[in-house]
């Protein structure tokens, strides 16, 4: 784990105790490991929370994010050890990439990363300018 991302991610828990790690799931937007901080899955917690308990959007988010994610804890050496599972997701083998993205970073196989990168840049490309507030949303 770069140690720009593993600074960032030291928290207190809501008992007290400092969680020196990540938590991970399989994204359900792209290939890859999404992973973030104690905090960000407590946000993502509480907001899945005012959806309606009887809802089937509730209830995906629940099982696909919170009933997904692994709490994964830095040895000393700084690393995590991803669970076979989530490698699987990935496609990972050997390698793999970090990206930040934000409160979240994704965690992908090289060369899915670079695939995904391409189009990224070229959608990013096309809609360039509502990042000025123009042409549609500010």
């Amino acid at each position: 784990m770069p140690a720009t991302f593993r600074s960032a991610l030291a928290k207190v828990t809501p008992k007290g105790e400092e969680f020196s790690g990540i938590i991970a799931y399989a994204s359900f937007i792209n290939h890859c490991v999404e992973a973030c901080g104690i905090e960000r899955i407590r946000k993502l917690s509480n907001r899945i929370e005012l959806l309606d308990p009887f809802s089937e959007e509730r209830d995906a988010f629940a099982t696909t994010i919170l009933g997904g994610s692994q709490q994964l804890s830095f040895d000393g050496e700084g690393r995590v050890m991803l669970p076979e599972a989530l490698i699987e997701v990935a496609g990972i083998t050997e390698m793999a990439v970090f990206i930040g993205k934000g409160e979240t970073f994704e965690i992908w196989e090289p060369r899915a990363f670079a695939e995904y990168a391409a189009r990224a840049r070229e959608l990013a490309r096309e809609k360039r300018l509502r990042l000025r507030g123009e042409g549609g949303a500010s």
